[in-house]
């Protein structure tokens, strides 16, 4: 996502490198090619020529500190206006009523149903929400199919009523329902077109105004480039929606709709979808996107991300074991679970400030730990527990075991030794200088 437009503007902020001051000559031919970037990055034509209007006002009215050179004070003027362009600030979902319901809309395919199932999981596992799934598309059963399997997935109820076609009369049974069960949170899944046409708008319009929602949200999916934008102007003028979950951020798109659509329709994005797994959803963070897409990373978002697979207990657990260096393969593999389910390792990676340009070319998907897995899990239980134990024939049988070879073991036992050195360093917090110099000089990968 967003990795042409980075490449783009970082190569449009090279224009003011060496450049003594920001001057309306210099700043011109970067404004231009920031310009082509947003175009090429599907952004509406409107929006990119105010954007970089905005930027070259700012730019030619800042003071630039001899501290700071032109092409870094460009770079923040255009971090903070993509903010303001995606929102400028977080906003959160409504849920104050009791029981809170929350209305899908959007044209078929666009992930509407999907995106229930991971929004009811979200609620579920982080704000401890109890919610109630509603199958109202009634002219796709396979649509109702799908949301019960998501509902087992995540032990999520799903309220359907077979044979009835008249979903302002099913999602209103179901509120009822939600109240007698103690659902707090009722989430309902509405008909979609392959494109937008009166009865479908009608039906919305009629389930909203029965219900009276404390969330509409438009969900769109975000390879659809301008037509997204088009879409979402159009369901805003009928229904008024409350905000904008943007589907498929993983896919190969442009991101010009998440750029564009806030300024046409005026209401905030709310979530983003990152992926097919049912956890692969994020809150929308509109300065951590612009951080992102310029190639800052967003160390904030990974440390949430990390947090949420925090245990407290296991981590006082651990740092005892590094301190002692009794850490083993056994507690190597509870790590590599947890960076597993902290979502895409190649977009966790990327939250790292810098790494993002490192590894574009790179070539990591989540199987990435796979032959460390499999090498592990081909020793024995007393071997997981002491390495040391591991000699020439074990080694080899290890490989045998594991379908790599004997190398590919070595390469593991030496890396596991030197991150458990290195681990056991900064837990007792000494010699980390030492460390940094010798992980420097010596050019070693974890």
């Amino acid at each position: 996502m967003f990795e042409n437009l980075s490449d783009r503007l970082e190569r449009s902020f090279k224009l003011l490198k060496g450049q003594g001051t920001i001057t309306e000559i210099n700043v011109a031919e970067t404004l231009k090619d920031i310009r082509r970037a947003l175009l090429d990055a599907d952004v509406n034509f409107k929006i990119a020529k105010k954007f970089t209007n905005d930027v070259k006002e700012k730019a030619l009215g800042a003071h630039v500190l001899t501290a700071v050179k032109p092409g870094q004070l460009m770079v923040k003027i255009v971090k903070d206006e993509l903010t303001e362009l995606m929102g400028g600030k977080f906003t959160d979902i409504e849920l104050t009523g009791k029981p809170a319901v929350i209305l899908m809309s959007g044209l078929q395919g666009s992930g509407k149903t999907t995106f229930s199932g991971k929004l009811a999981k979200m609620l579920k596992s982080k704000k401890g929400r109890h919610p109630l799934l509603v199958a109202c598309d009634v002219y796709r059963p396979a649509a109702i199919d799908q949301l019960k399997v998501l509902g087992e997935q995540i032990d999520v109820p799903v309220y359907t009523e077979e044979g009835n076609m008249d979903p302002v009369k099913i999602a209103q049974a179901a509120v009822k329902e939600a109240r007698l069960k103690g659902n707090d949170v009722v989430i309902i899944d509405t008909a979609g077109r392959l494109a937008i046409d009166e009865q479908m708008m009608n039906e919305i319009s009629a389930v909203k105004n029965a219900l009276n929602p404390d969330e509409v949200l438009f969900v769109v999916d975000s390879m659809t480039g301008q037509d997204a934008v088009n879409t979402a102007k159009e369901f805003n003028e009928r229904l008024d929606f409350d905000g904008v979950v943007l589907t498929k951020l993983d896919g190969d798109t442009r991101g010009g709709a998440a750029l564009s659509i806030r300024s046409v329709v005026e209401k905030p994005i709310k979530f983003v979808g990152t992926g097919e797994k049912l956890d692969a959803l994020d809150v929308f963070h509109p300065d951590r996107m612009a951080d992102r897409i310029l190639g800052m990373g967003d160390i904030v978002s990974l440390v949430e991300k990390a947090q949420e697979q925090f245990d407290e207990e296991e981590a006082k657990k651990l740092q005892k074991k590094l301190a002692q260096n009794t850490f083993n393969f056994n507690d190597f593999l509870k790590q590599i679970s947890q960076i597993k389910k902290m979502g895409n390792l190649k977009d966790v990676v990327g939250m790292i400030p810098g790494m993002g340009k490192a590894i574009k070319n790179m070539d990591i998907d989540d199987d990435a730990f796979k032959h460390i897995e499999a090498i592990i899990h081909s020793m024995t239980p007393i071997e997981r527990e002491n390495p040391s134990l591991i000699n020439g024939s074990r080694r080899r049988r290890i490989a045998d075991g594991s379908g790599t070879n004997i190398q590919e073991v070595n390469r593991l036992l030496k890396q596991f030794n030197e991150t458990r050195k290195m681990m056991k360093m900064v837990s007792q917090g000494k010699n980390i200088q030492r460390m940094m110099s010798g992980m420097n000089q010596g050019g070693r990968k974890f």
